[in-house]
């Protein structure tokens, strides 16, 4: 026999499955708030890697610019002093020629050496502010992760209280009906509601007669067929006829049902009106 006791019982549970299934996402997906701040900080910490490496390369052209740069000061110094040596026309021609392009070769190369000077210190502020921005990251995502575990941790210790609840509320409740009716709770939100008249007052539809009386004799829990949800019978006050005509009672309503059957009458009618027509 099912009790008023029960039913207060299994709208007790519903209220706190409700709030352990919340908590239970909640748990979740708190932990996900962390995806943006850690994507945002692991593509910092990839520019800062990749501007690195940019660095490094650089860096060894400018050195290697720099060597070549001695080389070719070093070959021009060279050639001006053999110059001041010699009283040849022809070896003049030929060193004055080697002297003027060892000078080409020290102007480029130090222009080279120049240019790769201004792009090291732009990536050496890039990297510098890259080296900030990581620093300032990984300081908020520990303050978040802090917050979060708090957060989480509150959480689950509301949880388990409500397990404990749980557990002892259902002690004596048949642990079939209690399965069925969480898994109800997760996909509906509610799992007991009262039948009015022959509607179940959680989808709306029309019940045949013994499911009224069954939910009204309490002997066993009553499933509604079209929304899976417990019935407990609640006196309408308007009456039960304005939510059930007794020539239904022999089946399951079904409204759309009900709309074909009164399209098929009109089409009926609208035939035997043709047909009348055309004896006339």
């Amino acid at each position: 026999m099912i009790t008023e006791n029960d039913l207060d019982k299994l709208r007790t549970l519903q209220d706190i499955l409700t709030d352990k299934i919340r908590l239970e996402h909640d748990i979740q997906e708190i932990p996900k708030q962390l995806g943006a701040l850690e994507e945002a900080h692991n593509r910092t910490r990839k520019a800062f890697i990749e501007k690195n490496l940019e660095y490094e390369k650089v860096k060894g052209a400018e050195e290697e610019a720099r060597t070549n740069l001695r080389e070719a000061e070093a070959a021009r110094e060279k050639a001006e002093l053999t110059i001041s040596k010699i009283s040849s026309t022809r070896e003049y021609e030929a060193l004055d020629k080697e002297r003027h392009v060892a000078e080409t070769n020290e102007t480029n190369y130090r222009k080279e050496v120049q240019q790769k000077e201004r792009i090291l210190l732009e990536l050496d502020e890039q990297i510098k502010q890259y080296a900030a921005l990581i620093e300032q990251q990984e300081k908020e995502l520990a303050e978040k992760k802090a917050g979060i575990e708090a957060e989480v941790s509150e959480k689950k210790k509301q949880a388990d209280s409500l397990i404990k609840q749980e557990k002892k509320l259902t002690e004596d409740l048949d642990s079939e009906v209690v399965f069925k009716f969480e898994r109800i709770i997760k996909n509906k939100k509610e799992g007991i509601v009262a039948i009015k008249g022959n509607v179940c007052m959680g989808c709306h539809m029309i019940l045949p007669a013994q499911f009224s009386n069954n939910v009204r004799l309490r002997e066993e829990y009553v499933f509604c067929p079209y929304c899976s949800r417990i019935l407990f019978y609640e006196e309408s006050p308007e009456g039960e006829e304005i939510f059930f005509d007794t020539e239904d009672s022999g089946s399951l309503y079904d409204p759309e049902e009900e709309e074909e059957e009164e399209f098929e009458e009109d089409e009926k009618d609208e035939e035997k009106g043709n047909m009348d027509f055309e004896d006339v």
